[in-house]
């Protein structure tokens, strides 16, 4: 269950013929999914003609983005996009549709989920362990109340 229920979010999904993109900093197209706690009020999706960081933030901006979910990002563009205050999910792969009902369903932690290579992780204990980077206020990746 999203925790975040009853808030709305704008979330943006890049999209590569179904699934996750694996990059997101070349990604051509967005899938943009509004939400309202579990519920999908609104999608579209949009092509990005912006390939460098500043544009591409600017036009996650204009749109209302609040939230990124995506495969591999840069480390340059991943600080711009949390610098303007957008929450990002790196490291994520798998079919655009299943992505997007773990998260609503707050399952998005689960490895299926994740880009294999990932930072050398493991799970263990309940949780992820291993190098990969942490969430906001040093939260793990698998905690998404703190994302929404």
């Amino acid at each position: 269950m999203n925790p975040a229920l009853g808030r709305v979010v704008l979330i943006a999904v890049p999209n590569c013929q179904g699934r996750v993109s694996p990059v997101f900093d070349v990604a051509a197209r967005l899938v943009l999914i509004r939400l309202k706690g579990e519920a999908e009020v609104e999608r579209k999706e949009i092509v990005l003609f912006e390939k460098q960081p500043e544009g591409m933030l600017h036009s996650l901006q204009e749109c209302g983005v609040k939230l990124v979910i995506c495969g591999a990002i840069s480390r340059e563009l991943q600080m711009k996009l949390e610098k303007a205050g957008i929450r990002v999910v790196p490291q994520i792969c798998g079919e655009l549709e299943t992505v997007i009902t773990a998260f609503r369903r707050g399952t998005l932690g689960q490895r299926e989920f994740t880009m294999p290579g990932c930072c050398g992780r493991q799970w263990g204990a309940g949780r992820w362990r291993g190098r990969c980077r942490r969430g906001p206020h040093g939260k793990a990746r698998g905690n998404y109340a703190a994302w929404t």
